[in-house]
């Protein structure tokens, strides 16, 4: 009888939860944004509690799954309708980079380190932060990037040039700290390192936050803010 029970609890909350994402709409699950997030965990353990629980009849299931629903609802309203009440729920995204600058308040404002921008930039298929003019960390966590004109898209065979070499950038200071092993890859020691900072009116290497090497292109260096 137990297993009926469940059972019954179970089929009911699924076209129920099917029912409440059709009205709410995609948004819910393809715009994951933090409140998103919350309200798909606390949504999934009231019904987790009322399906195992032999003492909760159906009948909780549906109230709790409405006024969940009701309130899920009544946010995405108000946050159409309102821009204010929409930067509240939504959130709003960072420009982590700026005119080619990185934006490194903003970057800690969005609980974000050096190495957690190159890997969504490289998920984006740039290698480089030179590359980049804009990027803005969206509210569920992805990155928007808006190429320097140099480096947007273009083919070879746009130009009948012949093809060239490929290189990887290799980054050798993070957050003012040389990275040794970087460092010897490119055949380069401080010495080196410290004269080219110096090329870019930059005496220590403690205010640098970010510097990287691209074999065609030389050193590119973001200090930190003064």
């Amino acid at each position: 009888m137990e297993l009926i029970q469940i059972l019954i609890k179970l089929v009911t909350g699924f076209f129920l939860l099917f029912l409440l994402v059709r009205i709410i709409g995609s948004k819910l699950i393809d715009q994951f944004t933090p409140f998103h997030f919350i309200s798909a965990v606390v949504l999934s353990e009231l019904l987790g509690n009322a399906i195992y629980e032999e003492k909760i009849p159906i009948s909780y299931i549906f109230f709790t799954l409405l006024i969940w629903g009701c309130l899920l609802f009544l946010v995405e309203y108000i946050a159409q309708k309102s821009l204010l009440y929409r930067g509240k729920f939504e959130g709003k995204p960072a420009t982590v980079i700026r005119d080619g600058q990185i934006d490194f308040d903003e970057l800690k404002k969005s609980r974000m380190n050096l190495n957690q921008l190159q890997s969504l930039l490289r998920q984006s298929e740039i290698f480089s932060i030179r590359e980049v003019a804009f990027a803005l960390i969206e509210p569920n966590g992805s990155i928007s990037v808006l190429k320097k004109a140099q480096y947007q898209k273009t083919t070879q065979q746009d130009f009948n040039m012949p093809p060239q070499p490929v290189y990887l950038p290799i980054t050798i200071i993070k957050d003012g700290e040389i990275i040794q092993d970087h460092l010897k890859e490119i055949n380069k020691d401080e010495p080196w390192l410290k004269n080219q900072l110096i090329a870019h009116n930059i005496s220590k290497m403690e205010d640098v936050l970010f510097a990287e090497w691209l074999e065609n292109d030389g050193l590119f260096v973001v200090p930190f803010k003064t």
